[in-house]
């Protein structure tokens, strides 16, 4: 019998891992590729798989691959596949799309015509034919579209693996569990805890990482506490197989014994704790684990041996502010420095600059998401040889102000201050661009934001993450030379300087949903004190910490004054309306009424004060927060009409809270139409979005009239970056 095919998915930054572990687990041929791995083997393989894997979010049985590069085609294939081998005509049965087709241009689209096939070909001659149920269905099927070539899945996970089923209600943003034991895993932690190493986590919110690490030490297979995976109600369940390969999971379990490592966690909240103790024992582990209440300066090692101290610093929720946020890494790194030495630390943090704040250099850093989240995994060894100086910059004293590199790059964000520094004060533009990778081997975005009452100007430091070919240290000692360039240069004291890293992305790819340009669903993390700047006469809030934008884009600056002169006495619609900048613009134009729509509360609720902060909360102006895709769709029954509407959605958008991908390429055509049909006669409608390579479709250009104002809405100070958006304005023929 030849070996099936198989899909594992993973979360991003873990596809390494988890190819290892799938090799380990008995698979054969496994193929790391883009936040998955492939792999061939036995129905054995995948049992293993769904039930062992701590890294997997789904395993993926392949059952069909065919070209079809049109719809009629795609269904027409689909449906010829045996689907009774699969499923019977009284399952419940799911359907998924993803990737790009010639023809299908929305997800959810072409998840009704997969659906449409299978319960075509399964239906009965008296009408039974499979329900939908998208929550824990018998069958998921998923089909998965590179071009004209598609192939079509079940999910034999059903839903993802990292529901391991003993976490109760979890707080704002909780770890993944199957993040948490990528975290350990690549900390060594396997190695270290078979050599009866201590474990801590001293700021361990609902214990995750505490479980995750007592289920690796225990050998006990995560999936143990599930009682749902998708084979279940496949019709090729092997219930016997599946016995045997879970006896044999159960069999590896260790039992506890006096060599088994301390594990403990400890946090300041009591609530947390006493969730953290439920959900390790609904793990069945919680003679492995103690869990105390108490401070993190407080926190010690339990015996006279060594181990690893591995720990998430909370923020959101559990934190007021990101100060807050800043002081607790400031307390973690005093805690190691004082109390932990010869220990390993390993620091996932979501607030990637904070990092500095521990003072230990790290040895290892890693890239990885926590869902949308991107976080820095920092493992360091706490010792004299790894200790520095707290803090997120490097000084004007260092000497590599000094350097070669660090007197070109100062010349010149120089020059280029001295020629916007007049740009600027004559057009009364406060926040502006200083430099963009003006010379690539310095590959920063510098913008200088001028704040209100108190007026203060600070700097906001983005810096493109550089190739993994491009030698680590290289890349150091720069980011070390333009950090000890900055203050002297610009005059801004290092305190109000804020540095984050920006990735390149690859067409396909997304920011995570903190990064998007106005992605939906962005999460709420930080509200604290954000910043009150001036533009164009109005007032904006600004975070220079929360979030990777700021929640102004400088570069739409003209683009806002357009929409403001085009807003007397019209009803404006704003779409992916983010932090609500245009209709704050187009409100102080005399728009006679506003709605913005968006998937995000926390940037609904960022839109709510930037009106208030400019008076002009009163009147009609409706927020709603919903997919715009599905309002978009919905809408086109309401006899509402807008008179100008602006349209910029992220470039690429594959948030589970949406339908489907997004994907603007691939998709604006769909999202103009559907505009252009909620637009009044002699309306406007203007269309931007920040896609490197966009090319409008002629399509578009046909059936409407289009003005190319790309140039015309580029300010002075993104000139060096032409296409740092695309935007057009369309009309009715």
């Amino acid at each position: 019998m030849s070996p099936l095919s198989f899909l594992a998915t993973a979360p991003r930054g873990l596809a390494d891992l988890l190819a290892a572990e799938l090799a380990a687990l008995g698979a054969e041929e496994v193929r790391e590729r883009s936040g998955a791995v492939s792999f061939a083997g036995t129905l054995q393989s995948a049992y293993r798989a769904c039930l062992e894997s701590r890294l997997a979010n789904r395993v993926l049985l392949q059952i069909a691959r065919f070209e079809a590069p049109d719809t009629e085609s795609f269904y027409a294939q689909a449906r010829a596949v045996a689907w009774g081998e699969h499923l019977d005509a009284g399952a419940s049965l799911a359907c998924e799309f993803t990737g790009r087709h010639p023809t299908i241009a929305h997800s959810h689209f072409g998840a009704l015509k997969l659906k449409d096939a299978i319960v075509d070909a399964v239906r009965t001659p008296n009408g039974a034919r499979p329900s939908i149920v998208l929550d824990r269905p018998d069958v998921r099927v998923h089909a998965h579209a590179h071009g004209a070539n598609v192939t079509l899945y079940v999910d034999l996970s059903g839903e993802s693996l990292h529901r391991r089923g003993y976490r109760g209600a979890a707080g704002e943003a909780p770890l993944k569990e199957n993040v948490a034991a990528g975290v350990l895993i690549r900390s060594l932690w396997p190695e270290l805890a078979g050599d009866g190493a201590e474990f801590l986590d001293p700021m361990c919110g609902s214990g995750t990482l505490v479980i995750e690490a007592a289920l690796i030490a225990a050998r006990r297979a995560p999936g143990l506490g599930r009682v749902y995976f998708g084979f279940l109600g496949w019709r090729g369940h092997d219930a016997q197989l599946w016995r045997t390969v879970e006896t044999a999971a159960r069999a590896r379990c260790v039992e506890l014994a006096p060599a088994t490592p301390v594990l403990r966690g400890r946090d300041w909240d009591r609530a947390a704790v006493r969730a953290a103790g439920a959900n390790a024992e609904r793990a069945g582990i919680g003679a492995w684990v103690r869990f105390e209440t108490g401070p993190l300066r407080d926190a010690r090692p339990a015996g006279s041996g060594t181990g690893l101290v591995c720990t998430n610093p909370p923020y959101g929720a559990r934190l007021t502010n990101l100060e807050q946020a800043r002081a607790a890494h400031r307390e973690l790194g005093v805690v190691l420095r004082e109390h932990f030495q010869g220990w390993r630390a390993a620091v996932l943090t979501g607030v990637p600059q904070f990092g500095m704040e521990l003072g230990i250099r790290a040895a290892r850093t890693h890239t990885l998401w926590n869902g949308a989240i991107e976080c820095r995994l920092l493992r360091m060894s706490v010792e004299p040889r790894s200790l520095r100086e707290p803090g997120s910059l490097a000084r004007a004293d260092s000497p590599l102000a000094e350097t070669p590199g660090a007197r070109m790059f100062a010349n010149r964000l120089a020059k280029n201050l001295k020629q916007l520094r007049r740009w600027a004060e004559r057009e009364a533009v406060s926040c502006y661009r200083l430099y963009d990778a003006d010379m690539p081997e310095y590959a920063f975005a510098i913008d200088q934001y001028e704040t209100l009452e108190p007026l203060e100007r600070w700097l906001y430091v983005q810096e493109y993450a550089a190739p993994e070919e491009i030698d680590p240290e290289a890349v150091r000692r720069r980011r070390g030379e333009v950090l000890a360039s900055l203050s002297r240069v610009t005059g801004v004291p290092r305190e109000r300087i804020r540095v984050r890293t920006r990735r390149r992305t690859r067409r396909g790819e997304q920011y995570g949903k903190d990064e998007s340009r106005g992605a939906p669903g962005a999460p709420s993390r930080v509200h604290g004190a954000n910043l009150v700047v001036g533009e164009g006469g109005l007032r904006f809030e600004v975070s220079l910490d929360a979030y990777l934008d700021t929640g102004l884009f400088l570069d739409h600056r003209l683009t806002r004054e357009r929409l403001r002169g085009a807003a007397h006495g019209r009803r404006f619609l704003n779409l992916f309306a983010y932090t609500g900048a245009a209709t704050v613009y187009a409100a102080a134009g005399g728009a006679v009424a506003s709605t913005s729509v968006d998937l995000s509360r926390t940037y609904l609720d960022w839109a709510r004060r930037n009106l208030l902060l400019n008076g002009l909360q009163h009147g009609p102006h409706v927020f709603v927060q919903a997919d715009c895709r599905q309002w978009l769709q919905d809408a086109l029954g309401d006899p509402a009409r807008y008179d100008l509407i602006f349209l910029d959605p992220p470039t690429f958008s594959n948030s589970k809270r949406m339908q489907g991908v997004l994907d603007i390429q691939r998709d604006h055509g769909a999202l103009i139409e559907q505009c252009m049909r909620l637009l009044a006669p002699a309306g406007l409608l203007v269309f931007s979005t920040n896609a490197q390579r966009f090319q409008l479709d002629p399509d578009v250009g046909l059936r409407y009239v289009v003005s190319d104002i790309c140039a015309a809405t580029l300010p002075r100070d993104f000139e060096r970056n032409p296409r740092i958006h695309r935007c057009f304005e369309l009309r009715a023929r």
